[in-house]
């Protein structure tokens, strides 16, 4: 059953305006009517009414008298009035003393009549719903109390640098209890390394380790946006300050206040901006885009970068006296590949989060899978190994991930002689013939790697028989495959492999 229409009342003391508004407004609305200002408000004493339309020439109570009396007995009923030209100044002087929602001029438009009536009774919707979910909010304050005391602690327990995942002995063990030294105090604090190392975990760990964990915890990639985007979402902008700017905006900053704000890429960022940030940091205060005015703003500021800053400075692209405000501590974050053995923890921690996100069982990797993994050298640090995790588990056949769901490039780099493999091939001064076969040793050990020692899909991949690829085998010695290789493959068919030995 649909809810009854909203209720408007019309006050009018012509009887010919009434019907006319009636007419215009009763297919959408239930209409009541009274003829002055007294009747309106005893009716108003017996009836619910969402909003009331009123004429201001009226004898007794004029429409801003009537409204005024309404606003003060009836506040959630909306108001609209109705007046001639006349009497616009009078109403003007009245419409806050009598909280007008609009003033309508005779003679109205349908069409405007309606749409504000609509606009007044949404209105009213949104006040009804605001009040409802404040005392809601009211009654369930402890309980919210509670719960984002409860996400705090996890979100404290999630970034504790003991929860940082490494290998014992790792180099990640020094840069974690430097982290927890310097996190209670309240200085500016530059993390550098390679894109994908981790840099704003380590700020996150900083900051629930800090005075300011209640607070909030912002971030921003200074690399990602414009001078004049950047600006306006830090510093925040007043409504018409710039094309698209139709209201105020609070900026990182301010969101941060009390808190921690962590800029990556600073590195990006122009001279002409460097300039601005480094008042923030000097002065404590922002300047909104658009407003006379500054603000005062109480933040620790964590900056990243994956450039040499010390060089940028040197060649006169970043700013000295912006880099040494954020430099106070320097904290620098190894790349992957010089801890080699974070790896597999790494790898395992992401494979069980990605394998519960999309509901795929993983028991883990295979040995072989593991071996490409700790040999590739992961420019792209973490960031490439979750990528290449990721498309493991999107391949894998049973629950244990193997090489043949890496990409080429990683399984390439399995062999520990690779690079010195090349480094000779480039080198050699034999025949054609020998250097082909080089290669020819090098795409049949990939292979048989990516396949897991699979003899039947390696064939097949290469266009090769199985009595063509056992010769190539025996040639270039890869006959045995690697201790677990063949038990790790449930796709093998150990009845051909055995024919082909």
């Amino acid at each position: 059953m649909p809810p009854p229409p909203p209720t408007l009342l019309i006050v009018d003391d012509e009887l010919r305006s009434q019907e006319a508004l009636r007419r215009t407004l009763d297919e959408e609305f239930e209409v009541r009517c009274a003829s002055s200002g007294e009747q309106a408000l005893a009716m108003l004493e017996r009836e619910a009414v969402h909003v009331i339309l009123c004429d201001q020439r009226m004898p007794g109570l004029s429409g801003v008298e009537t409204l005024k009396q309404v606003r003060l007995r009836f506040p959630d009923v909306v108001r609209i009035i109705l007046s001639g030209y006349t009497e616009t100044e009078d109403i003007i002087a009245g419409i806050n003393e009598a909280g007008i929602y609009q003033y309508l001029l005779k003679p109205w438009q349908p069409e405007a009549l309606l749409l504000a009536v609509r606009g007044a009774v949404e209105l009213q919707r949104l006040q009804a719903e605001n009040q409802r979910l404040a005392v809601e909010l009211r009654a369930a304050a402890p309980v919210v109390r509670q719960r984002l005391q409860g996400k705090r602690e996890a979100l404290k327990a999630a970034f504790d640098t003991d929860r940082l995942v490494r290998a014992p002995g790792s180099p990640m063990d020094a840069l974690c209890r430097l982290v927890e030294r310097i996190a209670p105090y309240d200085i500016p604090v530059l993390i550098t390394g390679e894109s994908g190392t981790g840099k704003e975990l380590l700020a996150r760990a900083m900051h629930y380790r800090s005075a300011r964990a209640e607070r909030a915890f912002v971030v921003e990639n200074c690399g990602a946006l414009p001078d004049a985007l950047l600006e306006a979402e830090l510093f925040g902008h007043k409504r018409g300050a710039f094309t698209g700017a139709y209201e105020d905006r609070i900026g990182l900053f301010q969101q941060a206040d009390g808190g921690t704000i962590f800029l990556d890429e600073i590195g990006e960022t122009s001279p002409a901006f460097q300039v601005k940030l480094l008042r923030v940091l000097q002065e404590g205060e922002i300047r909104p885009v658009g407003s006379p005015r500054t603000v005062s703003v109480d933040v620790r500021v964590v900056s990243a970068t994956n450039r040499d800053l010390e060089e940028e400075v040197r060649t006169g692209r970043f700013r000295r006296d912006l880099y040494y405000r954020l430099s106070t501590m320097t904290l620098h974050v190894p790349p992957l590949r010089e801890r080699p053995a974070d790896i597999e923890p790494i790898a395992r921690q992401i494979l069980g989060q990605a394998a519960r996100a999309i509901g795929k069982p993983a028991a883990g990797f295979t040995p072989e899978a593991l071996e490409c993994m700790r040999a590739y050298r992961w420019p792209g640090n973490v960031r490439e190994l979750q990528n290449e995790i990721h498309r493991m588990l999107a391949l894998a056949d049973d629950d244990r991930l193997g090489a043949q769901g890496l990409s080429a490039r990683v399984v390439q780099a399995a062999s520990p002689d690779d690079e010195a493999e090349l480094k000779w091939l480039a080198s050699l001064d034999g025949s054609l013939k020998a250097r082909l076969e080089a290669l020819e040793a090098r795409v049949l050990k990939e292979a048989m790697v990516r396949h897991r020692w699979n003899k039947t899909r390696v064939a097949e991949e290469l266009g090769l028989s199985r009595v063509g690829l056992r010769a190539k085998l025996t040639r270039y010695g890869f006959e045995a495959a690697p201790a677990g290789a063949a038990a790790a493959d449930p796709g093998a068919d150990p009845a051909k492999d055995d024919d082909d030995a």
